[in-house]
């Protein structure tokens, strides 16, 4: 009998489940959007997630002109703004990338920020940046979703080629060149590139393949930074501290609020931690790591995406999400983490696609197959060719970049350890006083290299979520150093 009793507390727990899952993707980020700050009504193009993922999975493209958005003005104090949401048609089969920008009118625009959100979020989750980051006189921001991933078209991802590091050049080139693409279809010659988390890493591999369009790289807690985490290396974070799998574990009032004796989560805590590491003894230095859970191996190997275990999760996929937008997002007034739950849920329902390039880049406790502090001296730093004219012909002369600023920040109780970008930031400064000792005056004058670590302060990974505030403080610091050193 107590059975029976219960039935209707289940229905009513079912008809909730099922409104969540009936929200269609465009109608959930325009919701987000709609917390920005003096845009009530934010522009929301419906070529994409105009319908319910249980009705359309595959999140086909409508190319109807009626699908189009107009773009909302608004008359503001830090204004007049215009608002923009487009999808940017790219060459092939089903390539396309969601963009959401914002400018400000009566004035010439020199400078562009394009921002890369991390793995399987979308541009939405940067609503609390868009209108501080645009108060700025002569700049566009441009957030774009990857390929694969959160409005964008979700193409099938293929990665055909059996050589282990040709497959992670193809998984990257797969984002990559996408956003190379829109950079031609959008005409913009330069810019400064913000990437959080996955986004960070793929900012990286863009600045290596694709040289000579960046003003400036801000990497939000990259992912994919350090050396093999089973490695004695003091330098770099310990595995039990900097997983994906904190991703999903972390508590949000840990993340904001966190507090620890001496300089735990202070600026230079990695330091610290490298030194009291160096310090101890062999047998602790050397002792094995834990392993990974062997579940989470098998399904990561076998290329399973945390994001299929929500579509096969049925009308059950939005408690399942709640676990982790709960714990996310519990600093946020309820109506505004409702509205981000509902958001990630229509996101993670859709078909996948950019998702399983994750296997690709990182292994099982997401340190990447080829780490970026193996490359990142690089940036800034490839050769480029320009297009010199002579008297009957054009030649292509080949010259190096002269360096570009880079920063990395991260939350003060940030998953992802600062110790590695501290390890980046040396890398980065020890290549540019190598070409320097080789460099004339002239090239000495006007290198541009440079690396920095920042630490905002009570956040977590979602660095610009957490402490936006001081996120956009900071961030409007860096683009007004871009704007003095001009177009």
């Amino acid at each position: 009998m107590g059975t029976w009793l219960l039935l209707p507390v289940f229905q009513k727990s079912l008809l909730i489940v099922s409104q969540w899952a009936n929200i269609p993707a465009a109608v959930a980020e325009h919701t987000v959007l709609a917390y920005i700050p003096f845009l009530q009504q934010p522009p929301t193009h419906t070529h994409t997630g105009s319908v319910p993922p249980s009705d359309d999975p595959t999140m086909s493209v409508s190319e109807s002109a009626a699908e189009k958005a107009p773009p909302v003005k608004t008359d503001d104090p830090y204004g007049p703004r215009r608002w923009h949401s487009r999808l940017v048609k790219l060459s092939g089969k089903n390539r396309a990338l969601n963009e959401f920008s914002v400018e400000r009118l009566t004035e010439r625009h020199d400078h562009n920020l394009v921002m890369l959100h991390g793995y399987g979020a979308g541009l939405g989750f940067f609503y609390k940046n868009f209108e501080g980051l645009s108060r700025l006189p002569g700049w566009r921001i441009y957030a774009l979703d990857l390929l694969g991933m959160g409005r964008s078209s979700r193409p099938p991802f293929r990665i055909p080629n059996k050589d282990r590091q040709k497959s992670i050049m193809e998984a990257e080139n797969w984002f990559v060149d996408a956003l190379e693409e829109w950079r031609l279809e959008r005409k913009i010659e330069k810019f400064t590139l913000l990437g959080h988390s996955l986004g960070g890493y793929m900012a990286v591999a863009y600045a290596l393949k694709y040289p000579g369009h960046l003003n400036k790289l801000v990497l939000a807690s990259p992912v994919g930074v350090p050396e093999d985490p089973y490695a004695v290396n003091a330098a770099l974070p310990d595995p039990a501290e900097s997983t994906l799998a904190n991703e999903f574990t972390q508590d949000e009032q840990t993340a904001t609020t966190k507090s620890t004796p001496g300089d735990n989560n202070n600026f230079l805590n990695a330091r610290s931690k490298a030194q009291a590491n160096n310090s101890g003894n062999d047998s602790a230095n050397n002792a094995p790591r834990k392993p990974l859970p062997k579940w989470l191996t098998y399904l990561w190997d076998a290329n399973i995406s945390p994001f299929s275990l929500v579509r096969w999760t049925g009308p059950f996929g939005p408690r399942f999400v709640s676990g982790w937008t709960s714990r996310r997002f519990s600093h946020l007034p309820p109506d505004e983490a409702q509205a981000l739950h509902n958001y990630a849920y229509s996101l993670f329902r859709l078909r996948g696609s950019g998702e399983y390039a994750l296997a690709y880049i990182l292994a099982p406790g997401a340190f990447a197959r080829s780490p970026l502090i193996r490359r990142i001296h690089g940036v800034g730093r490839q050769p480029i060719a320009s297009a010199s004219s002579s008297s009957s012909s054009v030649q292509a002369e080949t010259k190096r970049e002269n360096g570009i600023p880079i920063v990395f920040m991260y939350g003060e109780n940030d998953w992802m350890d600062i110790a590695g970008g501290y390890a980046a930031k040396q890398k980065i400064l020890e290549e540019k006083e190598r070409l320097l000792k080789l460099a004339d005056d002239d090239e000495r004058k006007s290198d541009n290299g440079s690396a920095k670590c920042i630490m905002i302060k009570k956040a977590g990974h979602h660095l610009y979520l957490d402490g936006w505030e001081e996120f956009n403080e900071v961030m409007r610091e860096e683009m007004t150093e871009v704007s003095g050193k001009g177009p």
